[in-house]
């Protein structure tokens, strides 16, 4: 596993911004979830099951478009990360 401390950092950032719709903080969470729990899968199907979760919400029209560039940022940054 790389180096992903920047990455959590701007995740947490969303997670904890009241701002955020709850349905997009629980979907941020959940990539969380994935990047830092080690349950047997691979990093790389970890890494993207992160990407396509993030992906998936930044189509979601009460994303805030702060966010969404946030979200966009994130995922270039996972996606660097990947083996």
């Amino acid at each position: 596993m790389k180096n992903i401390e920047p990455i959590l950092k701007l995740v947490n950032e969303i997670i904890e911004d009241r701002t955020v719709p709850k349905n997009i903080r629980s979907a941020v969470e959940e990539a969380r979830k994935n990047l830092t729990e080690n349950d047997g899968r691979d990093w790389d199907v970890r890494v993207s099951t992160a990407i396509s979760i993030l992906d998936e919400i930044t189509n979601d029209p009460n994303i805030p478009n702060y966010t969404r560039i946030q979200v966009w940022n994130i995922v270039t940054m996972l996606e660097t990360v990947k083996n």
